[in-house]
């Protein structure tokens, strides 16, 4: 099974993750974590660049190609075999966020990044996709006051640095998206405490275990 945490800076997908891949040890799925870019050694080094604040005169569709590039050695190396091993794979992003970011925010457009995701991935998607949505100004002012006191990354806050109206954007993007795929989507407060969150992120996924088996994605990719 693969469920990946969507959503913008500062919305708790790395805070929230933890304390769910716990309750889904409880309830005896194998789990591992990961994250996009990175998850791979060669994917880590494509984050290094992807996140580095100086990277400011990079083209939207050398970034674009640089997300790819780490999707396809992520789900050939860790993705794709964890799931084969009957594993439960979280990630930290995944599609949905090339879709928004590059896709939406950037204007490259949703219907290039799908046509390579189709191509290149066989259109390979998340069985569920918690996206945790708030408003960018919040997001932003708790992602630059995590970046203050250590919690966050300094040299991986090129996204941070971007206007209010990129990430305005961006969450637009996510709710479309959402609205899109209701069936994969659950769109969780991220405005409201952690423990709140992480009690509503618990009671989606409680009500997704409980639906039929999820049959799970092949991919060429995987021989």
């Amino acid at each position: 099974m693969f469920i990946t945490f969507e959503g913008i800076e500062g919305s708790g997908k790395t805070t929230q993750m933890i304390p769910i891949i716990e309750f889904m040890q409880g309830k005896g799925y194998e789990c591992v974590l990961t994250r996009e870019p990175g998850g791979t050694r060669i994917g880590e080094k494509i984050r290094a660049i992807l996140l580095d604040p100086e990277s400011t005169d990079m083209d939207p569709m050398t970034e674009l190609l640089l997300y790819m590039a780490d999707r396809a050695q992520h789900l050939k190396k860790f993705i794709c075999p964890s799931i084969s091993a009957g594993k439960t794979v979280l990630c930290d992003r995944y599609y949905d966020a090339t879709m928004v970011y590059q896709g939406f925010a950037r204007g490259l457009g949703i219907e290039v990044i799908h046509k390579l995701h189709q191509l290149i991935f066989e259109d390979f998607k998340p069985d569920l996709t918690i996206l945790l949505d708030l408003p960018p100004e919040i997001g932003l002012m708790r992602a630059l006051k995590q970046i203050e006191n250590g919690a966050r990354m300094g040299q991986e806050a090129r996204f941070e640095k971007e206007t209010l109206a990129f990430h305005e954007k961006v969450r637009v993007g996510y709710l479309e998206l959402a609205r899109l795929e209701p069936a994969r989507f659950r769109v969780i407060d991220a405005s409201m405490d952690a423990i709140r969150v992480q009690e509503n992120i618990i009671k989606a996924l409680s009500l997704f275990l409980n639906r039929s088996p999820v049959s799970g994605w092949k991919l060429k990719v995987q021989r």
